[in-house]
């Protein structure tokens, strides 16, 4: 199950054990609160991983507790290996968790040497989507281009992002299709079978 941006009610407010009975791993794709992602990591049997939105500030002093961090990482789990990059493009000068395009591809130059260990990876785990693979125009809500790169090179089976929300366009794509990768917009949550069932 893949999360981002919005507390769901259903999984929330009207918790049922029965719901979650089958999920293995839960990964949160950011700017959700805290106590949401401990919530979930306390009352479900399956991990929680997670990456930071642009929205995670308060993490830096409260992390969710019993989760855990993936951000600049391989994080190995029954073999598939996911691969966690947070945040947003950088909008506000100084802001935590908002990045410039140089500095992303800064963050991955010093994982040159987990992806050649790793001999790359299944999942690519962020906040922001790709540049113009379901991003918006506006330089809040932009894609970063090197995930482009990243598929293209290592041919991840999911990309899983957040941070474009449903009701921010009439064109929001739940999955759409890059190359070989899945992409999945993580908005609210979300649930898939790895692999992809024929």
């Amino acid at each position: 199950m893949v999360l981002a941006d919005h507390e769901s009610k259903l999984l929330y407010d009207y918790y049922d054990p029965e719901r979650m009975k089958d999920i293995d791993l839960i990964i949160s794709c950011g700017d959700l609160s805290a106590d949401y992602l401990s919530f979930f990591a306390t009352l479900c049997r399956a991990p929680v991983l997670y990456v930071r939105g642009n929205h995670d500030k308060k993490y830096a002093t409260k992390p969710p507790e019993g989760c855990i961090c993936i951000e600049d990482d391989i994080f190995l789990f029954e073999g598939i290996r996911i691969l966690g990059l947070g945040g947003s493009m950088r909008y506000i000068p100084q802001a935590p968790n908002q990045f410039t395009e140089r500095q992303m591809q800064k963050r991955l130059k010093k994982l040159r040497y987990k992806l050649w260990r790793h001999k790359g990876f299944d999942i690519l785990v962020s906040h922001a989507p790709a540049y113009q693979v379901n991003d918006l125009e506006d330089l809040p809500h932009r894609g970063f281009a090197v995930f482009r790169t990243l598929m293209e090179r290592y041919e991840p089976k999911f990309f899983f992002h957040g941070h474009i929300h449903a009701n921010y366009s009439r064109d929001f794509k739940r999955q759409d299709q890059f190359g070989k990768t899945t992409v999945i917009n993580a908005y609210d949550f979300y649930v898939i079978e790895y692999p992809l069932s024929k």
